[in-house]
């Protein structure tokens, strides 16, 4: 790609970018980090598990996003009685000019978006129906392969508080989300403007993406170099929450189990992503540790003694970016 035409690449897609976001806090009302973190992820064409109690716009935010970029849209509302044919859809008998047979009847996971709302209250099994498409994007069914549409995103909602009548997800699963959110309370001025947005009538977005976008989107941050002492960084890091005879004191002792090795693509896709959105064509160490929290804590399992001691995965992570042995 020529010098010219890839700057003016990188400025499309930061004016994208900020499109988005305005259009996003037309309708939802503060949740800076929320909002970063989703956009990025998407822009990097990855899945986002993202953790909150109700009643913090997590699913406006999810279906006013996919509404922005012109996203084929689907909600699954996960509960006990799920089934995997609730997902992926099954195959029907039919009858046809008095001829039998079989066909395939799409289920709601054939979309561009598809937000799975309350994920960890579904069994293992119904959980599992998801691991196809979010790796492989595409569906098995009686025998036969069907491909989702592309590009395709999870974006799944879990409560951290409510356990009872919940089924934590495997960790196969876990890793396959590039990102883990979590959602805070709002401040209190945007708690107060929470309450005259919905003192007046749901405001009208307009479409400033789409589905091909994103692609291209994807394909232009993977040009991003990353140099050898960011990438032996981020190497280092994952390493790091890894417990073993190489690891720190504080690692053996509070960690049960470290990060995979998904976490070094996850952090470098976010970081490309990152270095673009701030008009630079390099990664730097910045840009990594902006995105540690989110990729590594759903993907490190804190000890008894951790959880004993009431430490934090965000904290163990803080730990690994300080560099202190404790």
């Amino acid at each position: 790609m020529e010098t010219t035409t890839l700057e003016t690449a990188v400025e499309n897609l930061a004016a994208t970018h900020e499109q988005v976001r305005q259009e996003l806090h037309r309708v939802i009302a503060g949740q800076e980090s929320f909002v970063d973190e989703l956009i990025i992820c998407l822009f990097a064409c990855g899945h986002s598990l993202i953790e909150g109690v109700p009643g913090l716009a997590k699913t406006l935010t999810v279906r006013t996003l996919a509404s922005v970029l012109d996203m084929r849209f689907s909600r699954i509302q996960f509960t006990p009685d799920l089934m995997p044919t609730d997902i992926v859809g099954t195959t029907v008998l039919q009858e046809i000019d008095g001829r039998r047979s079989f066909e395939f009847v799409p289920g709601p996971v054939f979309a561009n978006m598809v937000l799975a709302d309350e994920i960890n209250r579904a069994a293992p099994k119904t959980q599992s129906a998801l691991l196809e498409c979010m790796q492989e994007h595409r569906v098995t069914v009686g025998g036969k392969t069907y491909p989702l549409g592309e590009p395709f995103f999870v974006l799944a909602t879990q409560n951290p508080v409510e356990h009872e009548g919940t089924y934590p997800l495997p960790e196969a699963q876990l890793d396959r989300f590039m990102f883990m959110i979590k959602v805070g309370y709002p401040t209190r001025d945007e708690e107060a403007r929470i309450v005259t947005l919905n003192l007046n009538p749901e405001p009208q977005t307009k479409k400033v993406a789409g589905p091909a976008d994103l692609t291209r989107i994807s394909e232009l941050s993977r040009q991003v170099p990353v140099a050898d002492h960011v990438m032996s960084y981020i190497v280092d890091l994952v390493r790091a929450s890894r417990p073993g005879p190489g690891a720190i004191s504080y690692v053996n002792k509070y960690v049960q189990w470290g990060a995979s090795p998904r976490a070094c693509i996850f952090l470098t896709r976010a970081a490309q992503v990152n270095a673009l959105l701030q008009h630079r064509f390099n990664v730097s160490i910045t840009d990594v540790k902006r995105f540690a929290h989110p990729v590594l804590r759903h993907r490190i399992v804190p000890s008894f003694e951790a959880e004993a001691e009431e430490i934090s995965v965000d904290s163990i992570i803080d730990t690994l970016l300080e560099g202190e042995q404790k």
